[in-house]
């Protein structure tokens, strides 16, 4: 009997791990499906530091849905510890992983700089990063890459397909058909699946067989706004910016996010209703992107490519006439002498960290600035303090008033919405077994219920629960 045991991502929308086990003639193959980073705070820093202990060398393969770290981002720590197998993706999310994990590894090693600077003077012992950048060289070189619809053998019988997810570049649902006692089992997880309202992204795949499906529930418990009524919204947060005379700061995830951000941004500079005269993308890794998403436009929505008009040539010497991309520190720095009538997007998404905090330092305690928040932010992070209303936060150290207005603009999600998940889910036939995952328990209790209504059961996996395929 082949089993599916819950790993991560229950309970909590990051952190995502789980271990498929096969029992095959004289031996056990194990898959794990997933290796992603825990974000939100301190709790998060001791579950990403627990070691995986003998499952690296056990592994036979790995498989991912996408590139995001919460989903991705131990990997490296993974192949640190031992494990040297295959790593199954998209050839999207093999480019992405080239990004990210460079980024997480440089970001890792400057946090441990610096904290290890503190401990040294308290005499503490000193920290080491989860990975460092040769980790992630050797993780890169594991990475089989395939396109979606094509099938794929992974040991132990295992088969398995990606479907395009459309929730970023590469992003796929994931399909595995797996042997358990004498029959083939199907199992389907969502991934992370898209809000087929966004743009650049194709809507999401639908499945209709399977005994076992994962699903995320990370908005599980409302819909978004229409995207009109959101793109009305952000249109009249940046003319009160303007009117205001202050500056306007997105953290925005650099992978999907900002590059949404980006096209509303040039839609309404060619709409003629964008006053401000500065755009400022600065993020290296989400210019890195950025530049990738030019070179893949292939994969993306033709039809939202059109509206641009550069669908066919390529050429995005109008996109947006006034981004300027700054890739530097200093350039960066260079930002903060900008009092008014810029709009800068930075990371980190949930302001963990990054660029986009140092512009909190010369912005929040401004009344004329308009901080637009346009993605989930997870409980523990400043993120989440500024969307529940904090009146005052800590950033590097030191205490600031938040004087900033603070807009939530849930509508540019990329992930599904409830009507959509109960959709996906209601595709299947002959009801198979549905475990949500990747989602806060009042959020997953909310969606449970919905799908009730709906005539689908729905189960709440615990940390650790294991269940038979």
């Amino acid at each position: 009997m082949s089993t599916l045991t819950f790993l991560g991502a229950v309970g909590e929308v990051t952190g995502s791990r789980y271990l498929i086990e096969v029992e095959g003639g004289d031996r056990t193959y194990r898959l794990l499906l997933e290796c992603g980073l825990h974000q939100g705070g301190r709790q998060a820093d001791a579950a990403n530091a627990v070691p995986f202990g003998a499952l690296a060398k056990q592994l036979d393969a790995v498989v991912l849905s996408h590139g995001h770290l919460d989903h991705a981002g131990l990997l490296p720590k993974l192949v640190r510890e031992g494990y040297d197998g295959p790593i199954h993706c998209t050839r999207g999310t093999r480019d992405l992983l080239d990004i990210m994990l460079e980024d997480a590894a440089f970001i890792m090693a400057k946090d441990v700089e610096w904290e290890n600077k503190r401990r040294q003077r308290s005499g503490r012992p000193l920290a080491e990063p989860l990975y460092a950048l040769e980790d992630v060289e050797r993780t890169l070189a594991l990475c089989k890459s395939h396109g979606y619809g094509q099938p794929i053998e992974l040991p132990g019988g295992v088969s398995l397909v990606f479907h395009d997810a459309g929730h970023i570049l590469g992003s796929g649902i994931v399909e595995l058909a797996v042997p358990s006692a004498g029959l083939t089992k199907r199992l389907v997880f969502s991934g992370d699946l898209g809000n087929p309202s966004s743009v650049l992204m194709k809507d999401p795949a639908r499945l209709y067989d399977a005994d076992v499906v994962l699903m995320e529930s990370t908005y599980g418990d409302r819909d978004h706004r229409p995207l009109e009524e959101t793109l009305e919204e952000f249109a009249q947060v940046l003319e009160e910016a303007h009117a205001s005379g202050g500056n306007v700061l997105i953290p925005a995830f650099a992978v999907g996010r900002t590059q949404e951000i980006l096209y509303h941004l040039s839609v309404l500079y060619h709409e003629g209703r964008l006053r401000q005269q500065m755009v400022f993308l600065d993020s290296p890794m989400a210019i890195k992107v950025t530049e990738l998403y030019h070179r893949a436009r292939k994969s993306l929505d033709a039809e939202d490519l059109k509206v641009l008009n550069i669908a066919a040539s390529g050429d995005t010497s109008q996109y947006l006439p006034i981004l300027r991309m700054t890739r530097t520190v200093e350039e960066s720095m260079a930002i903060n002498r900008i009092h008014g009538g810029a709009i800068i997007i930075a990371g980190a998404g949930m302001c963990t960290g990054g660029r986009i905090v140092h512009h909190f330092r010369y912005n929040l305690e401004k009344a004329n600035t308009r901080l637009v928040i346009v993605g989930f932010q997870a409980a523990g992070t400043l993120g989440r303090q500024l969307v529940d209303g904090a009146e005052r936060v800590r950033v590097l150290g030191q205490e600031l008033e938040v004087r900033a207005k603070v807009h939530t603009i849930g509508g540019f999600s990329a992930h599904a919405g409830q009507s959509q998940l109960i959709g996906w889910a209601g595709a299947f036939r002959e009801r198979p077994r549905l475990y949500l995952v990747h989602g806060e328990p009042q959020t997953q209790q909310a969606l449970k219920s919905a799908l009730a209504e709906s005539g689908i059961e729905a189960f709440i996996p615990a940390y650790g629960e294991r269940i038979e395929l």
